[in-house]
């Protein structure tokens, strides 16, 4: 992860931009980390991004595994058609 200042950001953030489609970039403020800066290609990237981060999404994806591991689940195959 590249580390980027807030001043340096301010400068020329189009070339920020560019390069955290390549690279997340952390942000720095006073010396501190503020925040992180992904790219995204396009509207999927995002949807994604928002899906991997959405609470109900994980809680959900959570409670399958567990479903999965206790044999709690239909195989593709054995649903009808």
């Amino acid at each position: 992860m590249r580390t980027c200042t807030l001043t340096e950001a301010r400068s020329d953030l189009e070339r920020l931009i560019k390069r955290a489609r390549k690279q997340e970039i952390l942000l720095t403020h006073r010396g501190k980390p503020a925040a992180v800066v992904i790219g995204l290609e396009d509207e999927d990237d995002l949807f994604d991004y928002q899906l991997e981060h959405d609470p109900r999404f994980l809680k959900r994806t959570a409670k399958a595994r567990e479903e999965i591991k206790r044999g709690k689940f239909v195989k593709l195959a054995d649903l009808p058609e």
